[in-house]
């Protein structure tokens, strides 16, 4: 493979445009080419982000033989068709979190990257972080005992011109949208709880508003929230029998944390590359040029369990969508 590795990006929203600026800052990257179903839209983000090509349907983006790897940003209903179809067009892919809008969707997706021996993976960029890195090694080596709490939320007051947030044909609610950060750092720390339990406030169309959430663990719990009704200061606690780890807010863009132990703070300052997506750009780069198919720091069964909580926290609120029936 080439030195600097050439990526695709379907789907050219605000999430598209904050992905695009960290990948300009990596020399291992090179923009190759965008997809929009519009046409001019896809022609203006290719302009502004200097693009070298620009395609006016997803398809044509993937039968473009020069990307090596396409970033998906559509929104959550459509992730698993357009992975698979980029599997079958022999490209690698990295997709917008949620994985999917369910476990057996996900299930397909990991299946497709086995059977074409194409890369794949979540876009799950909280885990790649500098910072998050350090926390996990710090807990790992037992520094602040063993872990017994977790308090993680994300929320904020969401724009009702955002429609696709409040759209539960598109997958919209908060626990798929941000309630997945708070569940994947217990998860990352804790593991799968034993038990779920969840309570949830929903908008008129059927989506979920706000979720509370406590995963019960044998000797842990976790206690979690996400909510698009009110804003919240999104500081992470991370607590064990000799310590405890405080992220400074905005908790899943971490760059800084504090561990309290034996009645003293320690600060850390953990810089990353512009907003932090580019770490998980780094991952996806040095996974291609091994040939890998799957992330050891974020692999197929991750994102496999990580749905696996996502399905029963809707379980136990009882939200459905019509990719479920």
């Amino acid at each position: 493979m080439n030195k600097k590795i050439k990526w695709g990006i379907i789907g050219l929203g605000k999430i598209a445009q904050k992905f695009v600026n960290d990948l300009l800052l990596l020399e291992t990257s090179e923009l190759e080419a965008v997809a929009s179903r519009d046409l001019e839209k896809a022609k203006t983000f290719a302009e502004n982000y200097h693009s070298k090509k620009f395609y006016g349907s997803y398809e044509a983006l993937l039968l473009d033989k020069s990307i090596d790897i396409v970033y998906i940003a559509t929104p959550h209903n459509s992730h698993e068709k357009l992975s698979i179809l980029a599997l079958k067009h022999d490209k690698a892919v990295l997709c917008e979190k949620p994985f999917a809008m369910n476990k057996q969707q996900v299930f397909n997706m990991v299946e497709a990257s086995k059977k074409h021996n194409m890369f794949l993976m979540e876009a799950l960029w909280t885990r790649f972080l500098p910072a998050i890195k350090k926390i996990k090694n710090i807990i790992e080596t037992g520094e602040i005992g063993e872990i017994k709490y977790i308090n993680a939320d994300f929320s904020f007051k969401a724009n009702p011109s955002i429609q696709r947030i409040y759209d539960k044909e598109l997958g919209g609610g908060s626990i798929l949208d941000i309630g997945i950060y708070p569940i994947f750092l217990a998860y990352l720390i804790l593991g799968i709880p034993d038990k779920i339990i969840a309570k949830a406030h929903f908008f008129e169309s059927g989506a979920d508003s706000q979720v509370s959430i406590i995963f019960d663990y044998k000797n842990a719990q976790a206690v979690l929230f996400s909510s698009f009704n009110s804003n919240s200061k999104r500081i992470a606690k991370i607590s064990g029998t000799l310590g405890e780890i405080m992220i400074d807010s905005p908790w899943n863009e971490a760059s800084s944390f504090s561990l309290f132990k034996d009645n003293q703070e320690e600060k850390f300052s953990v810089p990353k590359i512009g907003k932090g997506y580019a770490h998980q750009i780094i991952e996806c780069n040095s996974c291609l040029q091994k040939n890998l198919t799957e992330s050891p720091l974020w692999s197929h069964q991750n994102s496999l369990e990580l749905i696996t909580l996502l399905d029963a926290v809707r379980k136990e609120i009882g939200l459905v969508y019509a990719e479920d029936l």
